[in-house]
Parts: C-alpha cells; sequence; structure tokens
C-alpha cells in the first residue's frame, strides 16, 4: 500500500486523525512493553544505548500472538468508554501473556494489585525483571494477570469459559480472542454451539474474534489457510455473522476493526434490545470478527536474512542469541526504538495523560472489571436445609432399606433453584444424563436450556431454563468453570468414566485456584462441585466402556489447599456432604456417589456426625467391643461399604470369635498423613481408626494404589492390603462387578482371614468356603442372569 493510499484508509474509518494517533501510539506502547519484558532486565526505557547486560539471561514468552491481542484490546477499551460497555476480556492465545500484563499496567491496574510495580521508569524495570524470571510471574495470562480468568495455556477452552461468564450476566459482553491453532481444538470445535444455550433476555453476549496470524509453533494454522468463504460458511453454520478484517497497514487495519467492533456491539445491543422487550423469538445469529493481521507484526521483518514477522518464527522469541550477538543486539534496540518509547512515556517513565485517558476508569476497565475477580460480585447462595431431605433410616436396624441416594440430592437441588431464582446465580451442567442420574427432581421448579425450536412432545425444554444439558463434557467443565469464577454456583454431574473426557481441565482450574489463594487481591470465589455418579461398579449393564474411576487418581495429584475427594457411603451423608460443598470457596469438591438403590446405613444424625469427623468406626457393624480388633476392615465408597458391611456379617456368622473392626472414610483425604494434606489424620487418629499393628483389609471405590499413595507416612503401612478396581470389567451382574475386581464381600472376609496369624491353623477350610461361594454366585449369574437373592437382596441382621 502506497503512502497515499495509506493516508486514504487511514480517513476512511470511525476514527478521527487524532484518535487515530492517539489509539496508534497506545499499541505502540503495548507493544514496546511486551518486547521489553520479554527481552529486558533494565534500561527499560532505552535511556542509554542497549547493552548485553540490559538483556535477560534466558529469554522466555511469545511474542508472535501479542500485538493483535493489544489492537483488540485497545479497541475494545474504545467501545467502553464511547458506549459505557461493560466488557471483559478472554485471551485464548494465553502465550500472549507480556501482551496483558503490560495493559494492565497501562491502565493502572497493575500497580494497584502490586504497589511495588510503580507507574515510572523503576517499576517499568521491576514488571520487566518479573516477567517469566524466577520469583515472578508466568508467560501465560494467568492468574497472577488482573482482569483474567482465562489462561489459555492449554488451548481450546476460551469459548466455554466466555460462554459460561456470560450465563446471567445481563448487561456483559465478553470478547473471546479464538487463535488460529487453538482452533483446531476438539473442545473449541464444540464450544462454539454455545450460541444454542446463550438466552439474549437473561444472559449477557460472547463476541468471539478468530484471530488469525497464519502459524502455530511451526506450521501453518488450518484456518489460517482457509478462505474468506469457508470462514463465513464455517461461522455461519455454528449460528454466527461473520465479520472480516484483514491488513498489514496499522491505520488501514484500525479503522476497519474499530467500524467492525462498532457493528458488532450495535449488533448485540440490538438483539437484546428485541429480544427483551418484544420476547425471543427465535435464535439470534451473533456477530464474530475474523482479523487476519501477521504474526509477530511490527517486529523484525527478517533475522539472519531469514522472514521472521509474518511467519513462524516470530512465534515464539525472534532473536534468542541477543546477549552474544552484536547483530542480533543491533536489531532488539532498532525494533525496540521504532515504537519511539520517548512519544510515550514522559521523563519519569509515566505514560504521557494523552494516552492514559484513553483507558477507562476504575470498574469498567477490562483489567479491573469485577466479574474477573467474581468473588467481589459473588452473592451467597440460599441453601435449605439440607435435614429436610433426609431418608429415615432406624440407628438400631441400619442397612435394611434401599434408596436412591442421588434423588434426595435432586430434591434439595430442586429447591435450590427455586430459592435462587431471583438471584439467578445457580445452574447444574449435566452432560444430557440429569434424570439418568435421579436428579430429575429439579424439573419440577426448572428446564432444561436450549435457544431454538421447541416442540410440543419436548420435555422441559425452553430458551428460559437453567439446566444446561450438552453432549459434551468439555462445554459442562469449562461452561461451570466460569460461571464460578465470575461469583456464581454449580454442580458438574457426569457419569464418572467420561469425567476423564475433562480432567484436564479440572486439572488447569485446581491449579489456578492453588495460585489464587496466594494472591490476597483475588477474592475467595465458589468452588467447583463435580458429582461422579453412574460409578464403575454399577455400570455393569453397560459394560467396560463405562467402568473407570481415574479422576480420583487425577485430584489426588493436585495440591491439598484446593482439592476435595468425598465418597459418600448414603443418601443422608451425601447430603451433608453437597451442603458443605456447595457453601466452600476457592476447592474443587470431588464427590461420587451411584445412582442406584442402595443400603442406607446412618440416621441423620449420624451421617453428620460422621462427616464432620471424616472417617470413624462403625461399631455396629463391628465386634471388637471396643477392644483390640485382630483384623480392620476399612472401605471407602457406597459399593465398598456395602461389601465390607457385608463381609463383616459373614465373618461375624462364620468365625464368631474373629474381633472385626469397620471403618468407614467419607473424607478421601483423611488418610493422608496430616503434614500432607489440611484434612490429613494425626497418627494418634490413624491408630484410633486402623490400630497400630494390626492387618487392615481395605476396600476402596477406585484403583488400589491411590490408597497405598495416601497413607504413605502412616504407621506401618505394609499391613494394609487394598481391594478395588482393578481394571476388570463388561456387562454383566453387580455382585459379579466386584467379584471380578476381587472387592467381594467374599474376597474381603477371605482376606482378614488370610492376614490373622491366629487364625493360620484353621484358614483351610474356611477360605475354601469363601472361593465355594465366590464360584456359586458366578455359576448361578450365568444361569439365571442375575445374582443370587441372598446376595441381590442381602440386608444388615444381627
Amino acid at each position: 500500500m502506497s503512502a497515499a493510499d495509506g493516508r486514504r484508509a487511514a480517513a476512511a474509518g470511525p476514527l478521527s486523525p487524532q484518535g487515530l494517533d492517539r489509539i496508534q501510539r497506545f499499541w505502540d506502547a503495548a507493544n514496546y512493553l511486551t518486547v521489553a519484558q520479554i527481552y529486558l532486565q533494565d534500561n527499560p526505557l532505552l535511556r542509554e544505548p542497549l547493552r548485553p547486560e540490559h538483556v535477560k539471561p534466558r529469554l522466555l514468552g511469545h511474542w508472535g500472538t501479542s500485538p493483535g491481542l493489544s489492537l483488540i484490546y485497545v479497541h475494545l477499551n474504545r467501545l467502553i468508554t464511547e458506549r459505557d460497555a461493560d466488557v471483559i476480556y478472554l485471551a485464548g492465545p494465553g502465550h500472549g501473556g507480556p501482551a496483558l500484563v503490560g495493559l494492565a499496567y497501562l491502565e493502572g491496574t497493575y500497580t494497584e494489585v502490586y504497589p511495588e510495580v510503580t507507574r515510572d521508569a523503576g517499576g517499568m524495570r521491576l514488571l520487566c525483571r518479573r516477567f517469566s524470571t524466577p520469583g515472578g510471574v508466568p508467560s501465560h495470562v494467568s492468574v497472577q494477570t488482573p482482569g483474567s480468568i482465562h489462561e489459555g495455556g492449554e488451548l481450546g477452552y476460551v469459548l466455554s469459559h466466555a460462554f459460561g461468564a456470560a450465563f446471567d450476566n445481563p448487561e456483559l459482553v465478553v470478547a473471546a480472542v479464538v487463535g488460529d491453532g487453538e482452533a483446531e481444538s476438539g473442545p473449541l470445535a464444540g464450544a462454539w454451539r454455545g450460541t444454542a444455550f446463550l438466552n439474549p433476555v437473561r444472559d449477557g453476549a460472547v463476541l468471539p474474534i478468530l484471530h488469525l496470524n497464519g502459524y502455530k509453533i511451526s506450521g501453518p494454522a488450518i484456518l489460517g489457510r482457509e478462505s474468506d468463504d469457508t470462514i463465513r460458511a464455517f461461522l455461519q453454520g455454528n449460528g454466527y455473522e461473520a465479520h472480516f478484517v484483514a491488513g498489514d497497514d496499522p491505520a488501514q487495519v484500525h479503522q476497519a476493526f474499530a467500524a467492525t467492533l462498532d457493528a458488532c456491539y450495535d449488533r448485540i445491543r440490538t438483539i437484546q434490545d428485541s429480544a427483551r422487550r418484544l420476547g425471543l423469538r427465535e435464535r439470534p445469529r451473533w456477530p464474530a470478527i475474523v482479523l487476519r493481521t501477521p504474526k509477530g507484526w511490527t517486529g523484525p521483518k527478517e533475522v539472519d536474512g531469514r522472514p521472521a514477522a509474518g511467519t513462524f518464527r516470530s512465534h515464539q522469541v525472534p532473536m534468542t542469541d541477543t546477549r552474544t550477538n552484536p547483530a542480533h543486539l543491533a536489531l532488539l534496540e532498532q525494533w525496540l526504538r521504532s515504537y519511539r518509547p520517548e512519544r510515550l512515556f514522559d521523563d519519569g517513565g509515566r505514560l504521557i495523560p494523552e494516552l492514559a485517558g484513553l483507558a477507562p476508569h476504575g470498574d469498567r476497565r477490562m483489567s479491573a472489571n469485577p466479574h474477573t475477580n467474581g468473588g467481589r460480585v459473588l452473592v451467597d447462595l440460599d441453601i435449605p436445609n439440607f435435614r429436610d431431605y433426609a431418608i429415615d433410616v432406624d440407628p438400631k436396624q441400619p442397612a435394611v432399606i434401599r434408596q436412591e441416594s442421588t434423588r434426595q440430592l435432586g430434591k434439595m437441588l430442586r429447591d435450590i433453584y427455586a430459592r435462587n431464582a431471583g438471584a439467578a446465580n445457580f445452574r447444574l451442567f449435566c452432560p444430557d444424563e440429569t434424570n439418568s442420574n435421579r436428579l430429575g427432581n429439579v424439573f419440577e421448579v426448572e428446564n432444561r436450556c436450549f435457544v431454538g425450536p421447541t416442540l410440543d412432545i419436548d420435555d422441559h425444554l425452553s430458551p428460559d431454563g437453567r439446566v444446561m444439558e450438552v453432549l459434551s463434557e468439555h462445554l459442562c467443565e469449562g461452561w461451570l468453570e466460569a460461571y464460578t469464577l465470575t461469583g456464581r454456583h454449580g454442580l458438574f454431574a457426569t457419569y464418572e468414566a467420561f469425567a476423564m473426557v475433562a480432567a484436564s481441565m479440572v486439572v488447569q482450574h485446581a491449579k489456578w485456584l492453588q495460585e489464587a489463594v496466594n494472591l490476597p487481591w483475588r477474592a475467595p470465589v465458589p468452588s467447583l462441585n463435580i458429582l461422579l455418579t453412574s460409578t464403575c461398579w454399577r455400570n455393569d449393564h453397560n459394560g467396560f466402556s463405562h467402568q473407570g474411576p481415574g479422576l480420583i487418581d487425577v485430584m489426588l495429584s493436585k495440591r491439598g489447599t484446593v482439592t476435595r475427594i468425598y465418597l459418600p457411603p448414603d443418601a443422608n451423608c451425601l447430603l451433608s456432604v453437597a451442603d458443605h460443598c456447595l457453601r466452600s470457596r476457592n476447592y474443587v469438591n470431588l464427590i461420587v456417589q451411584d445412582k442406584q438403590p442402595q443400603l442406607q446405613y446412618l440416621d441423620m444424625d449420624q451421617a453428620i456426625e460422621h462427616c464432620a469427623k471424616g472417617a470413624s468406626i462403625w461399631h455396629r457393624a463391628s465386634n471388637d467391643d471396643g477392644a483390640e480388633p485382630d483384623v480392620v476392615l476399612g472401605c471407602a465408597g457406597d459399593i465398598p461399604t456395602m461389601e465390607t458391611v457385608a463381609a463383616a456379617a459373614y465373618l461375624r456368622k462364620h468365625v464368631p470369635d474373629l474381633r472385626v473392626r469397620v471403618v468407614n472414610v467419607v473424607n478421601l483425604m483423611r488418610l493422608f498423613p496430616a503434614q500432607l494434606h489440611p484434612h490429613g489424620s494425626t497418627e494418634q487418629e490413624f491408630v484410633e481408626w486402623f490400630t497400630a499393628d494390626k492387618p487392615v483389609v481395605f476396600a476402596f471405590h477406585g484403583y488400589q494404589r491411590a490408597i497405598h499413595e495416601i497413607v504413605h507416612g502412616q504407621p506401618d503401612v505394609d499391613r494394609i492390603h487394598v481391594r478395588g478396581f482393578n481394571e476388570q470389567g463388561t456387562t454383566t451382574t453387580p455382585f459379579q462387578m466386584v467379584a471380578m475386581n476381587e472387592m467381594s464381600r467374599f474376597h474381603l472376609a477371605a482376606e482378614a482371614i488370610r492376614r490373622t496369624p491366629r487364625l493360620r491353623d484353621r484358614a483351610a477350610p474356611l477360605l475354601a468356603e469363601c472361593d465355594a461361594r465366590i464360584a456359586g454366585a458366578a455359576a448361578y449369574a450365568r444361569e439365571h442372569f442375575e445374582d443370587q437373592p441372598e446376595i441381590r437382596d442381602w440386608t444388615w441382621t444381627e
């Protein structure tokens, strides 16, 4: 483009010449700070010639995506100031961390939360020295970055987070920048369909900005090579109206992007105003922007004779040896000075007032928007008394009635919806399984959300619904993550095996919370609550593909400051645990409870006491009379509890002189040594439960290795023998599932006999009887396709 063409383009748009110049210079300041953070440890304003010692010894960070991220941010700021818009910014290409850190610094928010990073030359030097250095801040748009609820380190989640933030936030606009590399990921591909759940009457808006700079780390991005027509068709098929902006001349791109952003915002408000005045008649076609700009725009065009800007070579650090290569050091100085920092910052290193005035004020700054620090806007959940949903269990005659435990929780969730209808701050997220998981009572007061055509035969389906059913664990998890990070409450319920689809998302959220608790300016947010039901032990009808308790192991690997795992044995314990989790802050709570009818053991008072302790001796199932037992039967999980209690009853009948203690664990973290987890047990507590030296046979819901890992450091752990899911499964009967994994009541009884030294002389016939019972049960199941009645219908008898 010629200079004359550039001047004509600069004049063709909503920005005045003065406005264009100010936006250009603010963008220059953002780009300058981005490069400075990546490269410099001293001389941040180039007040003297650049020398090798001014450059960091290790160069970390990503330049390529940063200019595009900053350009979008600067223009959103103009929109906010001119329209008083309420906007937050989610950077899918999270590697552009230095851009968002620099912008938060230019807006003043960074100094407000980190007062030592002052808005002057000294503060700028510290800003550079903090970026990607030991004791500093990470290179992503991490939890330490003001205004961030999305790190972008693991790609694919920006749109699901954007929609989760927009739900029930009617005035909020969530600008979600999607990188062209990120657009290749599976979770992102599914997330485009969020438009089918966004209700313009009561929700905010999501403005996707597909930033196509052409390359990933070393090769082309798929969408970067596609034509506009192909991309338009793709977006239209997902419910969007595509707006394209492309170019490499800054003046032309500024004007085009400004005009496009104005048009998109107008369209968003038109959609919302119409729906709010006239009602929602059909699913709207929301605007989306496709921005094509060069990767590493404004950076070095060539390095060592090879193209840099506009290629994959600008993805990270264009020149990596500037301390030892004089030519590269000179190129770095030339690059930095091309932004003319003397026109951007005053003699003291402060952004000049003319440019500082471009940023919004107070909470309107995207780096200070309260929705990105959700604890600031949090409204407590109005939770009914969970005791009102108790199952009536006779403490003198436990384990004789069977009921679906999760159905009791569904009744409680129903009333949570009703009591919080005005606040509109609770949602249940579930992959099309709400009824299947016995939570269907919520439909007495709430509908499934679907913004689209409905039929007379549809069941509780409405655009106004707040039960979020979508066949994507990624979307359920991502929506809930952002919903909680913006100060609202919820529960993600899913089949246990398929929670692993979103396991890495849970991990990333736990990491986020782990860092957030160390930042005083981050207000506590509602916990991320996950209910795993349709569990491995009772997916005997679905088969091996549905049998997998792996998320427990994933969660055990995370820091104890944020992770909790609960395995309630019955409904009353589930209600007590759920009440605690829904009231908690800054945790990832994992609750594991099957949906099938199961024995009920504790009345509500007993359940509350048991859950408060996290683990306790079940004296009614024990026969040690408070003395030292011969063997301890431990258990964690609903089916392991049933098999353990049944094993204790079997031993009481067949080996009446064997003193057995039964210990049930509802809070799995109680098994950790106290020094390793906040909920861990002291040595004294552990010994009170499991004795100091007696054999322990432990039936566990998940993989055996997890218990061995948890109890490491407790007294004499070699005596603990764990039975659990050992990756044996198929379509079979409930009892055959536990038998296949050697966790049946007869396997547990046999192990107790085998591990008790004083029974050694008479163990053989006792063990043979256990083997015979196992074989008989298997033969009966093969013949009758169900379990023996005495096993299937077993209840506790004295």
